[in-house]
């Protein structure tokens, strides 16, 4: 079986210019949900919208479901629209090519795995004849593993067969998109990094578009093909999870996403066209950043900025200390946490903790002198 592809647009899901507001509920707060949302999603990809709670993810996730209405915007899926503000248009969630798996995953506990399962081909937008909505459903369980459990209940499966069964259903209705709200966020660790494997596989195997609702950013790294960092109602940045782990466009995005060290300084001299490195004064001396996003209007001299740098892109050493410059610095260390295949250490350089990934043997104890050398291939300028 496979999840028909009905597509007559270059993008599954195209967004423009989405807006939803809230208004206060009994001397509550209201506001603005989400604000100037736009982003388009290509076919059979894996897309995810990231950030934290209250960041509008979920809101913009309810408005491609037609569970909440948008005050302004449209939204096409596969080139016909579903909803505009400004045409009065908005297509019932019934009428909309989707499916969706919550974050309880809408498991009916009076109904046995296999009826479960069968619910959409029985009731839903297209219905089978009873030989065929077996073989159909019978098929779908072999594929998600779920074959053997066809007469349990439903309640006699474990969360992990659950999230199986869950999306086992969503497929079955042949979505022409499939939403998910944060499916594994109520797994134990373990269990969670083995399903989402599983949930990436399934994805690609059937090809169908996924638009993936989560505040895991270890989740959103493995999985996705496209990220959307989203942050109080906003769009932060969108790209490849490489583009934003490696070139994030803001500190929030930085510091949300993977750990960082965020150092604040000024930058030494205007940012030409063509420019590679930026040079940064912070309070530890001269930093040379390799990497950097241009904002909108290049940086001048003295304008304030931060420098960026992972962990994992400084390097501790102990001995004879190489030269200061070249990002390296005299360094202290302050704790150290052994992990078995690295040490995770907090340096002081000055007046600034860093924290880094060194080998795991190294040899220095809180108190001792190391040297700390930022990789300029991996520091990184942001401006905003």
């Amino acid at each position: 079986m496979t999840v028909q592809n009905l597509a007559s647009s270059d993008h599954s899901v195209e967004i423009s210019g989405l807006e939803k507001r809230y208004t206060p509920q009994r001397g509550g707060e209201g506001g603005r949900g989400i604000e100037d949302v736009s982003f388009t999603v290509p076919h059979g990809k894996f897309f995810t919208l990231l950030g934290p709670s209250g960041c509008g993810k979920t809101t913009t996730l309810r408005c491609l479901a037609g569970l909440e209405t948008a005050d302004r915007g449209t939204i096409s899926m596969n080139g016909r629209p579903v909803f505009s503000a400004a045409d009065s248009r908005d297509v019932s969630p019934d009428d909309r090519p989707i499916a969706m798996v919550p974050q309880s995953y809408g498991i009916w506990p009076h109904m046995k795995v296999f009826d479960n399962a069968a619910f959409p081909l029985r009731y839903g937008r297209t219905t089978y004849p009873k030989a065929e909505t077996r073989q159909r459903v019978l098929t779908m369980l072999e594929q998600v593993g779920l074959t053997e459990y066809a007469d349990r209940w439903a309640t006699q499966l474990s969360g992990g067969q659950q999230q199986r069964l869950a999306l086992a259903r969503a497929l079955l209705c042949e979505p022409e998109v499939l939403l998910l709200d944060e499916p594994l966020s109520n797994l134990d660790a373990k269990l969670r990094s083995q399903l989402r494997t599983e949930l990436r596989s399934f994805q690609q195997k059937f090809g169908v578009t996924t638009i993936y609702v989560t505040h895991d950013q270890g989740e959103a790294l493995a999985m996705s093909d496209t990220i959307v960092v989203m942050n109080k109602g906003r769009i932060e940045q969108i790209g490849s999870p490489n583009d934003i782990y490696d070139s994030p466009a803001s500190r929030f995005v930085a510091d949300f996403v993977g750990s960082a060290n965020l150092i604040p300084g000024v930058t030494e001299a205007a940012l030409g066209s063509g420019d590679s490195a930026v040079d940064a004064k912070t309070s530890v001396g001269v930093v040379r950043c390799g990497r950097f996003t241009t904002p909108a209007v290049p940086p001048t001299a003295g304008q304030e900025m931060f420098v960026c740098v992972r962990p994992e892109n400084i390097r501790v050493s102990t001995g004879t200390p190489g030269p200061e410059g070249a990002n390296r610095f005299a360094a202290r260390i302050l704790s150290s946490e052994y992990l078995g295949d690295r040490q995770e250490v907090v340096v002081t350089v000055g007046d600034i903790e860093l924290r880094a990934h060194a080998d795991a043997h190294l040899d220095a104890r809180p108190g001792d002198e190391v040297s700390a050398v930022l990789d300029p291939a991996w520091t990184i300028a942001l401006w905003s």
